[in-house]
């Protein structure tokens, strides 16, 4: 798994990869409870302690970025509840772009389940509304077959048992539709299973919780998110919507196979389900807090809500080798949890068109590993595998599986 110094410069020298630098400080880590300092982040090896191995992590992901189908990549590691590791790695764009580093901005995606499912459950501990009110008690545009909306539950809705087939009408969201428009189309479709009774993912109807969280908070979604989330967590490069993007100091353009791609605002229109940028820091605090570290913002109940899983699944990644090793999964409120090699591990990824984002973290030993990278590229995922078998300190696995053969050794630590 680990390759000496001066193999990995050499490969990543010839394939034209952009190594980050830091010449300056880059902003302190939000301290984790009030009162607390700040800590500098750790971008640099001097700052990388702990059980795993970083240097050789290191060497690993510019491994990865030697193929043509990685841009950008950012990544961060919290071990044992402490940021312990943050880097970037590659360009913003393939021409003219800058290197990626702790403050570029990318697209979370899918992965913006996590925050509306999180704000839903935090608003009803608050009693705003409750996780088994019905959907036909709150102004939305959903409607189901049958009615079923008046039916379905805030929590069957946020763990994806609409009973529509899955995607339900998402090439008319690409085609320029309104959400609401298409939200109340969906009556029209034939379920594949009783509301309620199976899992099958969504993105147009999962965003009704917009409208559910709008109607009893009267105030734009956003707003609600940065005042209940984004701000007290310190997530200060978080933002909803495509102009928080384009509108960052550092973002992260969209490209396939190295080629810029244009971008899309289509799923920008589903705040709730896939409308969340920011740069690798802010998402690392997210999955800090869902580790339990801010219960100041987040209480051990409402993160027991998101994350017990409500229904069976399949394992997340298709046909990527990771996923025949992702057993019992299971989907809670925007949140996955699943068994890997014998730990349960939550998380949640999320892909657009030139982007993705993945979040995977152990509970109990409150470790885990996030990634945000600006290309089509599966590697990260892949990645998330060989980054556990470290963390278990099991034997090496080439789970790049790199088609150059490069990554086929483990080289070891690297000094």
């Amino acid at each position: 798994m680990k390759w000496g110094v001066v193999s990995v410069l050499v490969v990543a020298a010839i394939a034209g990869v952009a190594l980050s630098i830091h010449p300056k400080p880059s902003r302190p880590v939000a301290p984790l409870a009030v009162g607390e300092p700040a800590q500098p982040l750790p971008t640099a090896p001097s700052d990388w302690h702990g059980k795993i191995g970083y240097k050789a992590l290191d060497a690993r992901f510019k491994v990865m970025m030697t193929d043509p189908s990685m841009t950008g990549l950012a990544v961060a590691v919290v071990e044992d509840g402490r940021l312990s590791f943050v880097k970037g790695y590659g360009v913003t764009a393939s021409q003219d772009g800058r290197p990626v580093d702790s403050e570029t901005v990318f697209r979370w995606a899918s992965l913006s389940k996590t925050v509306s499912a999180t704000l839903a459950a935090r608003l009803a501990s608050e009693r705003l509304f409750s996780l088994s009110d019905t959907l036909g008690g709150f102004d939305t545009s959903l409607r189901l077959p049958g009615d079923a909306q008046n039916s379905l539950t805030i929590e069957q809705l946020l763990s994806q048992r609409t009973g529509l087939g899955k995607n339900a009408f998402d090439g008319r969201l690409e085609d320029g539709e309104d959400p609401a428009t298409i939200r109340r189309s969906l009556a029209t479709l034939h379920t594949v299973c009783p509301p309620g009774a199976c899992h099958t993912y969504q993105n147009i109807a999962f965003d009704t919780i917009t409208e559910v969280i709008q109607d009893r908070t009267h105030q734009p979604y956003a707003q609600t998110v940065e005042a209940r989330l984004f701000k007290p967590l310190g997530m200060i490069g978080a933002s909803i919507g495509q102009g928080g993007l384009t509108g960052a100091k550092s973002w992260a353009k969209p490209h396939r196979q190295g080629h810029v791609l244009p971008l899309s605002d289509a799923y920008y229109r589903l705040p709730a389900a896939a409308g969340v940028n920011s740069t690798i820091v802010d998402l690392a605090l997210w999955m800090q807090a869902q580790m339990g570290l801010r219960p100041d913002v987040l209480s051990p109940s409402v993160l027991s809500d998101v994350q017990r899983p409500r229904v069976a699944t399949m394992a997340p990644y298709g046909r990527l080798p990771i996923a025949r090793q992702l057993k019992n999964s299971g989907y809670g409120l925007g949140m996955r949890s699943f068994t890997y090699k014998g730990h349960r591990l939550i998380g949640h990824s999320g892909g657009v068109s030139g982007y993705r984002s993945t979040m995977m973290f152990d509970p109990a030993t409150r470790t885990g590993i996030v990634m945000l990278w600006n290309s089509d590229a599966n590697l990260p995922f892949r990645f998330q595998a060989e980054f556990f078998d470290r963390v278990y300190d099991l034997p090496f696995q080439d789970w790049l599986e790199l088609k150059n053969g490069a990554s086929a050794a483990d080289p070891g630590e690297v000094s």
